[in-house]
């Protein structure tokens, strides 16, 4: 595995499972020093990784929550006194027709699947800034361009990321800092299996160029490139890694 991000201090969140977790072992095995953030503690995460041979660190936090955010920063300037990767991977995927969707979910959901996005940059933008360099990635989806029931919700939140990320790229660039966005398709991820039917996933699989189920290790690649020195030149673009379902 390349060291294309050694010694690089990395801050995922969503990272007990699923994307979030696969982008840990990712980064760890280039180099980075991971700092895995869940509502949770991410236990099995840390395992992994500490099996590997690597060192993380596990930060229990609502990323939703401005206090709890801003405590994760504080952590990681204690401990590492640098942050230079954030990857807002943290998202929930309920799915209600217009009828059935209540103000409070609607409301969840923006505040997991974008506020927290920028609570997380402002927790750590300060870190990023003193270094002089820092890589962002903001997770969105590929249900934007589809025609989707019974995700109105989830589709304003990853449509927001998309304006964050382009907005926020013009803001920090003169730092070293670059902001991207990662569209992947429907994942094989926890919260996908317990949410979404196999025979759904098929159909959808069915409909992108490459005709499989996406599984983690499939969106990582292009997360770790645009958290690289590779993707130097590369800001406020959205990747759809989707296996060619929307093809724009």
């Amino acid at each position: 595995m390349p060291s294309t991000h050694q010694n690089r201090v990395a801050v995922v969140t969503g990272a007990a499972g699923g994307i979030g977790q696969a982008v840990c072992r990712r980064l760890a095995d280039r180099g980075a020093r991971v700092v895995a953030v869940d509502l949770e503690e991410p236990a099995e995460t840390l395992r992994l990784l500490e099996a590997a041979g690597h060192g993380c660190i596990g930060l229990r936090a609502d990323v939703s929550d401005p206090d709890q955010t801003r405590r994760v920063g504080e952590e990681v300037r204690n401990r590492h006194g640098r942050c230079d990767i954030l990857v807002n991977n943290a998202g929930i995927y309920p799915r209600y027709d217009i009828d059935a969707l209540d103000y409070a979910t609607w409301r969840r959901v923006l505040a997991v699947n974008l506020d927290s996005q920028f609570l997380m940059v402002k927790a750590v933008l300060p870190l990023m800034k003193e270094g002089g360099w820092g890589r962002i990635v903001n997770l969105t989806s590929n249900s934007i361009g589809l025609a989707s029931p019974g995700v109105s919700h989830y589709m304003a939140s990853k449509m927001g990321a998309i304006g964050f990320t382009r907005g926020l790229a013009n803001d920090v660039a003169a730092f070293g800092i670059t902001v991207n966005a990662v569209g992947p398709t429907m994942t094989r991820t926890p919260g996908i299996v317990s949410a979404v039917p196999d025979a759904a996933q098929q159909q959808i699989a069915q409909l992108q160029a490459i005709k499989r189920v996406a599984e983690p290790d499939d969106v990582v690649g292009t997360i770790a490139f645009l958290t690289g020195e590779d993707s130097s030149f590369v800001t406020g673009q959205t990747i759809m890694a989707d296996g060619g379902l929307t093809r724009m």
